[in-house]
């Protein structure tokens, strides 16, 4: 598969393009929470699930043989939490306050929004965009705290996930939170919810276009948004929970997990805890995004995966923690 065929997933940024993460002097850490919340309230809240073995991954012809999403297998995994939600930008925020924590984007000055994201006279007067998906375009600027570039602000959207954060910057987060990364095995657990081999958080149906239970693209993708629809993330707690109780395991944002990325993964991890170490370069991704539609990139089915460069940061990745 060329990488235009996951061109609405994210584009990709080069490891050794970006500087390294480098962590805040301890004189420098735990200057509190943001005016009017308690630190309590910046913390992700966490769901206990009982773990045990379930059905991981699909033989369907839907799902997409090139990025591994089979062969099903029975996995079994230990009792673990999962965040209710994505982190939001307000929990980022908690973070970045008390390490001063300075993401990737915005040491390297910019990062890739969505073109229909831009407003009008920014989207005319982009001169690049990334090779081979043009709907991406690199914006100076563009980092978490404007995540669509200049001009931008998450104050009207501090319950939405964060975006334009790399791998790196979520796992900052996670070392900070005490938390971690999930596993590809615990993230598509949780995402079931307890349903086995459904296709869904909610079970089998789609429905119009996923309308009243996920985020993912409305209308023609990538230049004819359904009339109504934004494309964009929408809060991190918007439509009813899995079975779980956890929000938004489909569309909305991608996911960083802490497996390395390979399509051999259902052929070459362990049935128990699975995980895959072996370095490949690039981190999984797991959920979907605002930008998944299935008549281009049906990855937003809970056995969906993709992938990204653990330097990339981009309009709709964000991360959701475990421990």
């Amino acid at each position: 598969m060329t990488e235009a065929a996951r061109a609405c997933c994210s584009p990709a940024r080069p490891e050794g393009q970006a500087p390294p993460i480098h962590p805040a002097p301890p004189s420098r850490r735990e200057v509190g929470p943001g005016q009017g919340a308690s630190l309590e309230d910046e913390r992700p809240r966490l769901v206990h699930l009982p773990g045990g073995e379930f059905g991981m991954g699909t033989d369907s012809a839907e799902g997409f043989a090139e990025d591994g999403e089979g062969p099903a297998r029975r996995v079994r995994l230990a009792p673990f939490a999962m965040a209710e939600t994505t982190v939001t930008n307000a929990q980022f925020r908690a973070f970045v306050r008390a390490t001063r924590h300075v993401t990737q984007a915005e040491e390297l000055g910019s990062s890739f929004v969505f073109w229909l994201q831009l407003p009008t006279p920014a989207r005319q007067a982009a001169r690049r965009t990334a090779a081979a998906l043009p709907w991406w375009v690199p914006v100076e600027g563009a980092c978490w705290q404007r995540p669509f570039g200049p001009g931008s602000t998450i104050l009207d959207r501090l319950d939405h996930p964060v975006v334009q954060v790399s791998w790196h910057d979520a796992q900052a987060y996670c070392e900070w939170s005490g938390t971690r990364l999930p596993s590809e095995a615990q993230w598509e657990y949780a995402a079931r919810g307890g349903l086995e081999g459904a296709r869904y958080p909610w079970g089998d149906e789609l429905g119009d276009e996923g309308r009243g239970l996920c985020q993912i693209w409305r209308g023609r993708f990538p230049d004819q948004p359904a009339e109504g629809w934004t494309p964009a993330p929408v809060a991190a707690a918007s439509f009813a929970p899995n079975g779980y109780g956890l929000y938004q395991m489909a569309g909305n944002v991608w996911e960083w997990c802490a497996d390395w990325y390979s399509p051999r993964y259902h052929l070459d991890t362990s049935a128990d805890e699975p995980l895959q170490a072996l370095p490949s370069g690039r981190r999984t991704m797991r959920g979907g995004s605002f930008l998944c539609h299935a008549s281009y990139c049906n990855r937003y089915r809970v056995a969906g995966r993709s992938f990204n460069t653990p330097a990339s940061a981009a309009s709709n990745i964000g991360f959701r923690v475990s421990a």
